[in-house]
């Protein structure tokens, strides 16, 4: 005869003590970890479906040949990206010190960060996931890609070696390369860029980079200002602001508009540069043209 005792006893076993987050068909599903001596049924069709969708994101478009598969593909704004990490491995060995940033530099759009560091230096991959691409990229020079669980891609280049080959499995933190100089380099950095679908995206809105090297959420939004350079400049930390759900979107939007008042010897170039944003942005936010002539005490809105 089963007792009162142990009756609380087996249903303390049958109650979840953790979850393991794990990206299927778009959204996060949870699966629950329970006590090890509770022999909890499977849902093997929960697992195959797992299975089958992590197969079809590191086969979509899979190209070795190819830096950039998705070339000829629309991708629709604002798109959702999940993580099952809440953080992820710096690049680099020691202090991460970004010496340019996503956004317009010299008249051009730099697609990624560059992160300091001496050629020779050990370079790691930020998540797990699989070698898509490897060889000399344009400009970028040595350059290695890795498609990560949820379908994003990061791209390290101007590598003085590389240290991996076409398909081979990484694990989050693993040496991939040595830092160099190749392609169209000035002076030994890492050029890291994020990619979704071949859309570069700002990986400061995605990654801290700092010495906690945490994922901003797992659940992200991105917006066309987060895939833009022309909306950021390389000089200068964009102002992040994470958008977690769809009403965020709109809301923080909102919030962020504010009114100027042009000034004597205002142009829109010059409003440009002082809120980091394009003046094809601002144009649009205002139904203006670019030729507009600015004049002394009209209000212009800043959609930050």
């Amino acid at each position: 005869m089963i007792t009162a005792q142990e009756n609380l006893e087996k249903d303390k076993e049958s109650i979840a003590v953790d979850c393991k987050k794990l990206v299927l068909e778009g959204k996060i599903v949870c699966l629950p970890i329970y006590p090890k001596n509770y022999n909890f049924p499977v849902d093997d069709i929960l697992l195959d479906k797992i299975e089958d969708q992590n197969t079809e994101v590191f086969n979509s478009k899979w190209d070795n040949q190819v830096f950039n598969p998705y070339w000829n593909e629309n991708l629709t704004l604002p798109f959702q990206l999940e993580f099952n990490e809440e953080d992820f491995s710096s690049p680099v060995n020691g202090k991460m010190v970004v010496t340019s940033r996503y956004g317009w530099r010299r008249g051009r759009p730099h697609q990624g960060i560059d992160i300091d560091l001496h050629t020779g230096d050990s370079v790691k991959t930020i998540l797990g996931g699989k070698i898509r691409y490897v060889g000399y990229h344009g400009g970028h020079g040595n350059t290695i890609v890795v498609r990560h669980h949820n379908g994003l891609e990061s791209v390290y280049a101007h590598l003085s070696k590389i240290l991996v080959k076409e398909n081979d499995d990484v694990k989050r933190g693993d040496v991939i390369g040595k830092g160099g100089v190749t392609g169209n380099a000035r002076g030994s950095h890492l050029h890291l860029e994020v990619r979704y679908h071949g859309k570069s995206i700002n990986p400061e809105y995605l990654f801290e980079f700092a010495k906690e090297t945490k994922i901003r959420s797992d659940v992200l939004f991105v917006t066309k200002k987060w895939v833009t350079p022309r909306y950021h400049r390389s000089t200068r930390k964009s102002n992040i602001v994470v958008h977690t759900t769809i009403d965020d979107i709109a809301r923080i939007e909102e919030e962020q508009k504010k009114i100027y008042t042009v000034r004597k010897g205002d142009t829109l170039s010059r409003i440009a540069n002082k809120y980091g944003l394009a003046i094809s942005q601002i144009c649009k936010t205002n139904s203006i043209r670019s030729n507009s002539v600015l004049k002394i005490g009209q209000q212009i809105i800043i959609n930050l």
